[in-house]
């Protein structure tokens, strides 16, 4: 048997491990983005840099663009797998 098939001494092979860690940040991913705008940053800075934290990213480019009657914060960030995302983050009203 192939080690990484083999049950480690909890009883849980280090494959399901993996596939169980992914899905715990794609729960907190849909958490975060679920969130309402006041928790999320105020400035464009702070939304790049919070952006890039929750992401494990560099940020690529930071822009705020105005939608309808609302601005958003769109940030490009580039993740450590080579993927470019793009997140979007609501201004919040003061």
């Amino acid at each position: 048997m192939n080690a990484l098939m083999e049950p480690g001494p909890n009883g849980i092979r280090p494959d399901q491990v993996k596939n169980m860690r992914m899905w715990i940040a794609r729960i907190v991913l849909a958490i975060m983005l679920a969130m309402p705008a006041a928790a999320w940053a105020q400035t464009l800075d702070e939304a790049a840099a919070q952006a890039a934290r929750a992401h494990n990213a560099k940020v690529l480019s930071a822009r705020t663009v105005q939608e309808g009657n609302k601005r958003v914060h769109v940030i490009k960030l580039l993740t450590p797998d080579g993927v470019v995302m793009t997140v979007r983050i609501p201004v919040r009203d003061n």
